[in-house]
């Protein structure tokens, strides 16, 4: 039984994936890739020669081009900040004085309780003070 050459391709495309999937290393990916487009080379009558090099050319330019990219996007944060990440760097209004025990501010709308990060600094009711942490319910103001 004579097995023709797109079959091996896709049998090699398989086997490149099998080791995506378990280890999750999208290179495997880019690679059965290739070997599928070694697998239409042959099946539209390329010879071996022309199979190999097409399978080379497009899993190193899949790898030169689309790992790249990858590596980019997954090393960028995420745009917006939620929750009381959303606070920090904001302007708020102190409402009742605030020193290193305590004190009030207006703060996206929302009266929080604050204290401030410089034990020896006071801020009066309204000054306009800057969010550099929020620690518990509390702001840590400057």
């Amino acid at each position: 039984m004579d097995i023709d050459a797109w079959v091996w391709w896709l049998i090699a495309a398989v086997g490149l994936g099998i080791p995506l999937v378990v280890t999750a290393m999208p290179e495997f990916g880019m690679l059965s890739a290739g070997a599928v487009a070694g697998a239409v080379t042959a099946a539209l009558g390329g010879g071996i020669v022309l199979q190999v090099v097409v399978f080379a050319v497009v899993s190193v330019a899949l790898i030169a081009v689309v790992r790249p990219i990858a590596t980019r996007h997954s090393r960028q944060r995420p745009g917006l900040s939620s929750g009381v990440d959303a606070l920090k760097g904001r302007q708020a209004v102190v409402l009742e004085r605030v020193d290193r025990r305590g004190g009030r501010i207006k703060l996206a709308g929302e009266t929080w309780s604050a204290r401030a990060l410089d034990k020896d600094q006071t801020y009066e009711p309204g000054q306009e003070v800057d969010v550099v942490d929020i620690d518990g319910a509390t702001a840590v103001v400057i």
